[in-house]
Order: C-alpha cells, then sequence, then structure tokens
C-alpha cells in the first residue's frame, strides 16, 4: 500500500465536498460559443481589396501563414471570401494564368457569417455542410474576425487538457 494511502474515516465525511468540475469552471461544450474562441485567439483579422491580384492574395496567405483572407471594399465592409481551396481549384482550371486574375474573379461573393454569440456546435455543423473551414465574425455588422474548424479544434482541446488535469489532480489528490 502507497504511504500517501489514508483509508476512509468517519471525520471524512464531515466537510463540505468539492468537485473538480462544476458550471461555474467549465463550460460544456454545447454552451461555447464563437466569442469564447475569440477570447483565447484575438480578433485579428487580414483583408485585401477585391481589385487586387491573386498573387498579392498568395503573397499574403503565405506571409501571413493563414488559410483565407476577408475581402473588403473601400469602407471596410465585408464583400467576400478567398481562400486557399479556391485558389487551388482555379490553378488546376486555368494554369499559368490565375495569379493576373482579381480577387474578385475567384473570391466567394457574400459569404456566410457568424455572431459572437452563435454556439460553437451550430458554427461547427454550418462548416461541416457548407464544406467551407473558415467563417468570418461580425459583430453589429462590422467584422469582428474570423474563426476556422482549426480554431474550435484547439480551443475544445485546451478544454479537454484542462479537465484531464483537473481530473488527475482529484484522482492524486
Amino acid at each position: 500500500m502507497p504511504a500517501s494511502y489514508q483509508p476512509h474515516t468517519r471525520g471524512d465525511d464531515d466537510h463540505e465536498k468539492t468537485h473538480s468540475q462544476s458550471i461555474e469552471t467549465n463550460l460544456s461544450a454545447a454552451e461555447a460559443t464563437v466569442g469564447h474562441v475569440m477570447e483565447k485567439k484575438g480578433r485579428d483579422v487580414h483583408t485585401i481589396g477585391p481589385d487586387e491580384t491573386i498573387g498579392h492574395a498568395v503573397e499574403v496567405l503565405r506571409d501571413k501563414r493563414i488559410g483565407a483572407i476577408l475581402v473588403t471594399d473601400a469602407a471596410g465592409h465585408l464583400v467576400g471570401i478567398l481562400s486557399e481551396r479556391d485558389i487551388v481549384r482555379r490553378l488546376a482550371d486555368t494554369p499559368g494564368r490565375t495569379l493576373p486574375q482579381t480577387v474578385a474573379e475567384l473570391m466567394t461573393a457574400d459569404p456566410q457569417t457568424c455572431t459572437l454569440d452563435e454556439t460553437l456546435v451550430r458554427v461547427l455543423r454550418r462548416m461541416t455542410d457548407g464544406r467551407f473551414r473558415h467563417l468570418p465574425v461580425l459583430e453589429d455588422g462590422e467584422i469582428a474576425g474570423m474563426i476556422s474548424i482549426g480554431d474550435v479544434v484547439n480551443y475544445r482541446l485546451t478544454a479537454l487538457e484542462y479537465e484531464a488535469l483537473k481530473l488527475k489532480q482529484l484522482i492524486v489528490g
């Protein structure tokens, strides 16, 4: 028997019980929102104009190490989204002639968006059903960020690691 083991005694039931998990300390996966992810991730977003070339867009995607970029008009309003997948498809369709094309020619105009208070479960379902990996986040009609499937997975993995640590602490003492 390990030296740290202490058998249950009558006095053990006299103190208030504690719990490693509670509604206050852990947010269930069903209740987590886009806003929770944005708090951890930050709201930095990269944009490009619709008249820019695909060549320039590729450089921005590479330099910023991102998979999609929001397309905004001169006033900063969202008009589209351009992803690596959009560019790869066009490269296959127009080999050697893609980079001079404009962002407006390839972007998805009027993309689906989400809000900060939408649940991650709902957003993931929309991404999965629509077969896209990035979703612009709007707050009061203005761009508040962008969320990706990778952001959601990272958020959930961090939560699971925290839960596992708390369980380990509960077991070990």
